[in-house]
């Protein structure tokens, strides 16, 4: 083996003393760029690969981004049929999301070039959190290559424990956590930020995004330092200067600015009529060219229109304080809510808040029902899964369906942090929760629409969440010009895509439960996202007030058609003789009762969970597994059942699944020549003492004479 040096190197100081090493120029040379990053014994690799030209006509910049974990580096075979790593899972998908929201505000608007990031995890040590330096792997490969980019950009984990900040936490540490956030930024701004905390206060958030950014200056440096070391980052791709029209864009900005300005003001709160009446402005103005000349000049009026526009809406929010919809900044859309509305549902809301409406479900269901997590660093199982569905029609559009798409995935697992805060202990609460979220209507904050119907449905289930959540998406309209800016209340779907910001805030009246922040502009100061963030709390208040009129606490009970569960713990050795020989005995109970029996081995005991709608089915299954569990006593007498007869005597079945043997020396003082002459048969009750447990075998052995006075004549006791 050669020692010669392959590759460039730089390392980052961490002051939990995991140090991070970025290593270029050793794998996939042939990439635009690439990167591996260490700690400890992870490892991720990272690469990028940008097309020379962009397509013909290309409006929008096609970035991909794709995180995966490979099996292989946690020593793991994947699960299922064809062992091979295959489409990505939610945890995945997440983390690509994660890090494409950093990524993506950081390329020029005029770059259209296809680009593609991928990420994957190549070695993974078990207590650490891989996904904290995804961000930081495909930033370093960005600016180690020549594709215009500007960065750098990184992400890292804050977590607080025990009162103190921790920056990328083990698995471990996290647990303990009771906030828990990835922050990306530049060495500038924090531009991206997620996570969960246990009810935490607004100032408190604030301070563990200060935190997290210090740690993030450090690792944009880096990356700096180490680009700076490669001689191909040093001469980047010149972006083609974007085709114009400087006088169609000068005439259109006098002709049509005031008239979009004035539709701004008109306070029109359907959507779709002010969408037709600003589409109205661009038709007639494209009505004014002959055709040839249209079609030539059609792409540089879409462009400019949608530039006007966007001026003359933004200039409406900081001139007058008033929004499309006519709202002030603060102002909450109209409310109202319902619960109970789908009667065979265990659970049940509709949500309504200004033009966007969820109908949400929630089931309840057994250990059978719990999502199984197969991941190549993280395994176990969940209890509580939140699933959140966009059909086309919510926004009044035709699309192809083609399953689960990321916006969902991400939406989904915002609420599930919002919410699993506040449901009830795992110990207090034996079901798997499954809570669905369908958009029928959407006009901005559909996620935060599914947390405020999510707590709506599980109160109508009867769930003993400890206090109500609901959520409020935040924007933002900045003038960095003028220093002017708007902090806007429950954003619309077109204040989110004109505005500067999408802060998604959760939480109960005591705290926040859990945030998404995006920001698109640079130089967000702190005084104005804690401006947005009380702006944010008197939102969520309200919101709960309007929750309130619906319902304010969790149904006493559940509701008739809900299956009931009744836990029980028994000593892990009963488990066998529970379930019985090739599942026998368990399959007979269920059988016999029409309940569900689901048991499961946890340290020393074995944990029954009985499922079924009729209390005496589970009460009549309680009476056997304790019958199961009792030991024989001996000296005791039990009505036991005969199960079968021999030449020397019968086996009777005294407790569930333990036989005894009666002699036929011990039936009775009278003598008698065959076991039939007693006159008992199969299936006949009888009282019968244990007398004695062979030590070594652990055999039972029985009488009956032993209950009857030895003079009396004997009498049989039968069913």
């Amino acid at each position: 083996m050669s020692n010669t040096k392959i590759g460039t190197q730089k390392e980052i100081t961490m002051d939990n003393g995991k140090n991070i090493i970025l290593e270029t120029g050793k794998l996939a040379k042939q990439a635009d760029g690439s990167v591996v990053v260490k700690q400890g014994n992870t490892m991720l690799l990272a690469t990028v690969v940008s097309n020379k030209e962009a397509k013909e006509g290309q409006s929008f910049f096609p970035l991909s981004v794709d995180y995966q974990e490979k099996y292989a580096a946690a020593g793991r075979f994947p699960g299922g049929f064809f062992k091979r790593e295959a489409r990505p899972s939610e945890h995945e998908i997440l983390i690509s999301r994660l890090v494409d929201r950093a990524l993506r505000p950081l390329f020029s608007d005029s770059y259209m070039n296809e680009t593609q990031v991928l990420i994957s995890l190549i070695s993974a040590e078990k207590d650490t959190m891989p996904d904290s330096l995804a961000c930081l792997a495909a930033s370093t490969a960005l600016m180690v290559s020549d594709i215009p980019f500007n960065g750098p950009v990184s992400e890292v984990r804050v977590a607080r424990i025990n009162g103190e900040f921790v920056i990328n936490p083990g698995f471990s540490q996290v647990e303990e956590a009771d906030m828990e956030m990835i922050v990306a930024g530049t060495a500038d701004n924090v531009n991206m930020v997620e996570g969960e905390m246990q009810e935490v206060s607004e100032k408190e958030m604030i301070e563990a995004i200060k935190f997290a950014h210090i740690a993030i200056k450090e690792q944009c440096k880096a990356q700096e330092e180490l680009a700076a070391q490669v001689e191909k980052s040093k001469t980047k791709r010149e972006i083609p200067e974007e085709p114009s029209d400087k006088d169609l864009e000068e005439r259109m900005e006098k002709e049509l600015y005031d008239k979009l300005y004035e539709i701004a003001s008109s306070k029109i709160a359907d959507k779709h009529l002010r969408k037709e009446k600003f589409e109205k402005v661009k038709e007639d103005f494209k009505a004014t060219f002959e055709e040839e000349e249209l079609e030539e000049k059609s792409d540089f009026i879409n462009s400019y229109f949608s530039k006007i526009m966007k001026n003359a809406v933004r200039n409406v929010v900081l001139d007058k304080k008033i929004r499309l919809d006519g709202r002030k900044l603060d102002e909450i859309r109209p409310i109202w809510s319902e619960i109970d509305y789908l009667p065979s549902a265990h659970g049940s809301a509709v949500f309504t808040r200004g033009e966007t409406q969820s109908l949400t479900t929630v089931t309840l269901g057994t250990k059978l029902d719990e999502q199984v997590v197969d991941g190549a660093v993280v395994e176990g199982k969940s209890k509580f899964l939140l699933h959140y569905n966009f059909p086309p029609f919510c926004t009044g559009e035709v699309k192809m369906m083609r399953g689960t798409s990321r916006r969902e995935v991400g939406h989904g697992n915002l609420a599930l942090r919002a919410l699993k805060m506040v449901l009830p202990d795992p110990d207090d609460n034996p079901y798997t929760i499954r809570i669905v979220s369908d958009i029928l209507e959407s006009n901005g904050s559909s996620s935060m629409a599914t947390v405020c119907a999510g707590t709506l449905a599980l109160m109508d289930a009867g769930v003993k969440i400890s206090k109500a959540v609901s959520g409020i998406a935040m924007g933002l309209i900045a003038d960095p010009e003028t220093k002017r800016f708007a902090v806007l209340s429950d954003i619309l779907g077109d204040e989110d895509h004109l505005g500067d910001m999408d802060f998604k805030v959760t939480g109960t009246r005591d705290g926040i439960t859990a945030c998404q922040m995006d920001i698109k502009v640079d130089g967000l100061s702190y005084d104005v996202l804690e401006n947005a963030l009380g702006q944010a709390k008197e939102g969520r208040l309200h919101i709960l007030d309007e929750m309130e009129k619906t319902i304010s606490s969790p149904r006493e009970d559940f509701k008739p058609h809900v299956p009931r569960i009744v836990k029980m713990t028994v000593p892990k050795e009963f488990i066998g003789a529970i379930i019985g020989p090739g599942g026998k005995v368990i399959q007979e109970l269920q059988k016999e009762s029409g309940s569900t029996i689901v048991i499961e081995e946890v340290g020393e005991y074995g944990i029954v969970d009985i499922v079924s709608e009729d209390k005496e089915s589970i009460d009549y299954v309680v009476e056997k597994i304790r019958g199961i569990i009792a030991v024989p006593e001996i000296g005791q007498v039990y009505e036991g059942t005969v199960k079968s007869i021999v030449a020397f005597g019968m086996f009777i079945e005294i407790l569930p699944g333990k036989e005894g043997l009666l002699h036929i020396s011990e039936i009775d003082w009278k003598r008698l020549e065959k076991v039939e002459d007693s006159g008992y048969k199969v299936g006949d009750k009888i009282e019968v003492k244990l007398m004695n447990v062979d030590d070594r075998t652990g055999k039972l052995k029985l009488s009956r004479k032993a209950l009857i006075p030895r003079n009396n004549r004997p009498q049989q006791n039968k069913s």
